[in-house]
C-alpha cells in the first residue's frame, strides 16, 4: 500500500523556537516577532542576532555582534585563487556549496561544541556574501573586491559585487529583502540542514547540504524562473494571453501559490511595495508586468478553477533583485546570504536545544512498493540464463 504522506507534508518532526508560520492568517513569526514588524523597525544584523540567540540584543550585544560579523567577512586568499581554477560557466550555487563545505578546511575554531557552532555561524553569515561576490567577479575576469568594514551587511555585499557603494535607499531595500528571507520554519533546505546536523556532522556540512537543497527550482531557484518568465513576457500587453496559454496547458506559474500559506504570503506584501518603488526609481517595467501576472493568474484560477491563489515570496523578489542590478543567476545565492542565518540557528537548535524528546538521528520510514515475488523475494537467475 502506498503512503499518502508524500514529502512529509503535515508530518511534525521536531519542536522549534525559531520561527512559526500561520498559514491561514498569513503570518510569519521570528522568535515571537512578526516579520512585518521587523522589516519596519529592525535591520538584518539585528534580526540575525534574534534568530541565533532567541532575543533582541541590547546596545552592547549588538555592537559586539556586528563587530564579529565585520571581522569575519574576508575569506582566505587561497579560496579566491582556487575559484580561478573553476570553469567560468559553473553554476554559482554549485560554487557556493563547494566553498561552504571547504570552510572546514580553512578554519579551525576552538572551544566547546556549542561555542564552536556559534563561531561557525558567524563565519558563515559573514563569509557567504564574500564567496558569492568573489565568484561573480572572478568568473567575469575581474579582481575580487575586499569587504568594507564600515558598511552594513547589505551595503557591503552590493559594494563587493558591483564595486560601488549603494545609496541609502538601495541599501535599505536589500536589507529588508534579507530580513524577509532569513528563516521560514522547516522548509526543504532547513530540514536538510537539520537532518545532517542530527547525524552530529558539523555546521559547515549541514549548511552545505542546505545550499544543495536550496538550489532546486522548486525551492530557492523559483525566483530565477520568475525572472525568466518576465523577460519572456516582455511587456504588459502580453501578460494575459501568456498566462492563459500556460494555465490552459496545465503548467505552473512560478511565484504563485505556496505549500503552507492558504492566503497571502506576508513577505510578498513587502516585496511588492519594494518592487513598485524600485520601478519608479529605475524606470523599468518589471513591477507592472509582475502585477499583471499576479492579477491574470488570480482571475484565471478563480474563473476557470474556482480556486483562490496568492503570490509567494518569489514573485516580486525576482524583479527587486533584477532592478538592483544583480545578475539573474545570483538570485538563489542571494537567498542563501539571508537564509544561512536560519540554517545556522536550526543547526544549533538541533544539536543543543532542550526541546521535547525526539530521535537522535532522523530516520523516516518508507513504504516499499517495488518488486517482490513470493515469500523469499525475487528468485536470482544466473546472467547466462536471463532473457
Amino acid at each position: 500500500m502506498e503512503t499518502k504522506n508524500v514529502g512529509l507534508r503535515d508530518i511534525t518532526v521536531a519542536d522549534t523556537k525559531i520561527s512559526h508560520i500561520d498559514g491561514k492568517k498569513g503570518k510569519l513569526i521570528y522568535r515571537g516577532y512578526d516579520v512585518l514588524d521587523l522589516t519596519k523597525n529592525s535591520n538584518f544584523e539585528e534580526t540575525a542576532y534574534l534568530l541565533l540567540h532567541d532575543n533582541l540584543p541590547n546596545k552592547k550585544e549588538f555592537e559586539e555582534f556586528k563587530k564579529k560579523l565585520r571581522d569575519s567577512r574576508q575569506i582566505a586568499p587561497q579560496m579566491q585563487k582556487n575559484m580561478g581554477n573553476w570553469r567560468k560557466e559553473a553554476e554559482p550555487m554549485d560554487v557556493l556549496q563547494a566553498f561552504v563545505a571547504a570552510l572546514a578546511g580553512y578554519y579551525n575554531e576552538e572551544g566547546s561544541a556549542k561555542e564552536i557552532s556559534y563561531q561557525r555561524a558567524i563565519n558563515l553569515i559573514a563569509k557567504v556574501p564574500t564567496i558569492i561576490a568573489s565568484w561573480d567577479r572572478i568568473r567575469k575576469g575581474k579582481d575580487p573586491i575586499q569587504p568594507d568594514y564600515n558598511l552594513s551587511h547589505a551595503a557591503n555585499f552590493l559594494y563587493m559585487l558591483k564595486g560601488e557603494k549603494p545609496d541609502k535607499e538601495l541599501e535599505r531595500t536589500f536589507d529588508v529583502c534579507l530580513i524577509l528571507h532569513a528563516d521560514h520554519t522547516f522548509n526543504a533546505s532547513t530540514f536538510a540542514a537539520r537532518e545532517v546536523a542530527s547525524t552530529r556532522a558539523h555546521m559547515y556540512s549541514a549548511v552545505s547540504a542546505a545550499v544543495g537543497a536550496l538550489s532546486g527550482e522548486l525551492h530557492g531557484g523559483a525566483n530565477l524562473e520568475v525572472m525568466k518568465m518576465l523577460l519572456e513576457i516582455q511587456n504588459e500587453k502580453n501578460v494575459e494571453v501568456w498566462i492563459k496559454n500556460k494555465l490552459e496547458k496545465g503548467e505552473r506559474i512560478m511565484g504563485m501559490g505556496h505549500a503552507v500559506y492558504k492566503t497571502v504570503d506576508p513577505r510578498s506584501i513587502v516585496l511588492k511595495e519594494l518592487s513598485k518603488t524600485l520601478a519608479k526609481k529605475t524606470e523599468m517595467p518589471w513591477y507592472e508586468i509582475t502585477k499583471n501576472v499576479e492579477d491574470s493568474t488570480v482571475k484565471f484560477m478563480k474563473d476557470k478553477k474556482n480556486k483562490d491563489i496568492f503570490p509567494n515570496v518569489d514573485l516580486y523578489s525576482a524583479s527587486v533583485y533584477y532592478m538592483l542590478g544583480i545578475p539573474m543567476d545570483l538570485n538563489t545565492p542571494i537567498f542563501a546570504i539571508s537564509r544561512v542565518v536560519g540554517w545556522s540557528a536550526h543547526v544549533i537548535e538541533e544539536r543543543f536545544a532542550e526541546a521535547a524528546p525526539k530521535p537522535m538521528l532522523y530516520r523516516p520510514k518508507a513504504v516499499y512498493v517495488g518488486k517482490y515475488d513470493g515469500p523469499q523475494g525475487c528468485a536470482y537467475v544466473p546472467i547466462d540464463k536471463r532473457n
